[in-house]
């Protein structure tokens, strides 16, 4: 077969896909008209309408499971008339990864649609070095190639449909914004940019240019676009995604949400992009499903948009639009590329008080030695420490939480414990961003960067697991909680559990 199929001519397309769907009663609707609609390269086309006769003899008779694996628990999602559609992507090419698929269609039904770029993608340096052919280095070059991302995302949008006027840049700094989250809210300085060493939205035609990197800018920003727009479905990042900039950018819409009253009369579809060992299998296959990774399946309501061929065909358009991205990672990019998208968010956990401790997940498989990530080099192969839920409770006046531990924390091995309160009669700027670092043999607590005594916190420790109880006082009597954890050698992550929502009934 050819690299990529091509779509068929009109008239074969018809007369083919009609007679086979006819007499292959068992396959799905979807799948057979869209591999109907496909055709392999110039070698094959020579046989005329013997190659159809036989593909469709063969879909006859295997079905779609012969390429991709049935997904009974997912349900699919349906665009009304109704709808608005607000796509959330952090950096560009996210949002045709994520919801090309779902923005070819929302166009083609004529619905309202924004797209929202929560940075320019502006520090993904070895792109640019394999684009470029040199080394961008200084600031000023950095954000030329924001402005590079930029046009890029706009040159994909429109082989999409979606126009110039449906597309909101905020110019945020790429590989900046979960730092932001962690550290720089209420009175704490702006976050300074690695690359572009600016503390401040340096693009003329951000949505807000020179708006100060701080978390209540971007969290502002959002509820504007909120407030303006009035989504009723809105794709955005996962909270399981590995990717910084991707927690994030859920996590700040999360509370958006919260603070604009809007939860629950707007629908969220969280979409994955970086994930260990996933997605499955690398590389071009449109006749593949996208499948949750096996870590989270189960944990979520997964959901699905299915993808015609000629959508397929556009988002792989879009994709290479994105040249800087396509020239480094075509095989990746094109992993996404598959009959459906795929959308999945953690029920909130609700939490009553001295109910018997809530188990969030508890089946995680820990990653063995030989499954980890081939970019991880001995050093850190040998001190990865897997990290997943167990259990919460709210007990009297403190939040009881419990995480297992693949094996005891070794040197220079540190997992951290994040708790946010919300509460909607503070700002959620001023509330306590809560922070427990864990050593091998002691424990610190921060709020953002300032330390906090260590007796605020109680930590109870077991060769596989560690119990943290924290004073519901110390996070402000907070109605909501977002709360995470992650390993680390040094500054590099090893692993994480993904942020969860819990709700003090």
């Amino acid at each position: 077969m050819s690299k990529h199929f091509q779509l068929i001519s009109q008239q074969v397309s018809k007369g083919q896909a009609a007679s086979t769907s006819q007499g292959c009663v068992n396959m799905s609707t979807a799948r057979t008209s869209a591999l109907l609609e496909m055709k392999a390269d110039t070698s094959l086309r020579r046989g005329g309408n013997l190659f159809f006769q036989i593909a469709a003899i063969f879909f006859c008779f295997w079905g779609p499971t012969a390429f991709a694996v049935d997904q009974p628990n997912i349900g699919n999602i349906a665009l009304s008339p109704t709808d608005r559609i607000l796509v959330l992507a952090p950096h560009p090419d996210d949002e045709v990864l994520g919801a090309g698929g779902v923005i070819q269609q929302a166009v083609a039904q004529k619905l309202p649609i924004k797209v929202v770029f929560l940075t320019y993608g502006d520090s993904n340096q070895w792109s640019f070095f394999l684009y470029r052919r040199h080394p961008v280095v200084f600031p000023i070059a950095v954000e030329n190639m924001g402005i590079v991302r930029h046009d890029e995302a706009i040159n994909a949008s429109h082989i999409l449909g979606v126009g110039p006027q449906n597309l909101i840049f905020l110019g945020y700094p790429d590989f900046g914004t979960l730092n932001i989250w962690y550290y720089h809210w209420n009175k704490r300085p702006a976050y300074r940019s690695i690359m572009t060493r600016v503390t401040a939205v340096p693009y003329k035609g951000a949505y807000r240019f020179g708006a100060p990197y701080k978390g209540e800018e971007i969290l502002g920003d959002l509820r504007s676009i909120l407030r303006e727009f009035k989504p009723t479905k809105i794709f955005v990042s996962h909270p399981a995604d590995h990717n910084g900039d991707h927690l994030a950018l859920y996590l700040y819409t999360r509370v958006a949400l919260w603070d604009e009253g809007m939860e629950g009369s707007v629908q969220l579809y969280p979409y994955l992009i970086h994930y260990l060992a996933w997605p499955k299998p690398k590389g071009y296959h449109p006749e593949k499903d996208l499948t949750p990774p096996g870590a989270i399946d189960g944990q979520e309501i997964w959901k699905q948009y299915r993808l015609s061929a000629s959508q397929m065909e556009g988002k792989r358009q879009a994709l290479q639009a994105h040249k800087t991205q396509y020239f480094s990672s075509p095989k990746y990019l094109l992993s996404f590329v598959k009959f459906n998208e795929l959308f999945g968010d953690f029920p909130p956990v609700r939490l009553r008080l001295n109910e018997n401790v809530s188990i969030i997940s508890g089946q995680k498989k820990f990653m063995t030695t030989t499954e980890l990530p081939e970019e991880l080099n001995e050093q850190e192969r040998s001190a990865f420490v897997g990290v997943d839920w167990k259990s919460l409770r709210w007990e009297s006046d403190n939040l009881i939480v419990t995480i297992g531990l693949s094996k005891p924390l070794a040197q220079d091995v540190e997992a951290s414990i994040f708790f946010f309160g919300y509460n909607s009669k503070t700002p959620f700027g001023q509330m306590p961003k809560i922070n427990v670092r864990l050593g091998v043999l002691s424990y610190s607590v921060y709020d953002q960067n300032k330390r906090l005594d260590q007796g605020v916190v109680k930590v109870a420790r077991r060769p596989n697991d560690v119990t943290i109880t924290v004073p519901l006082k110390l996070l402000g009597y907070p109605q909501k909680i977002l709360t995470s954890a992650k390993t680390s050698l040094g500054n590099f992550p090893l692993d994480n559990a993904s942020w969860v929502v819990v709700e003090l009934q």
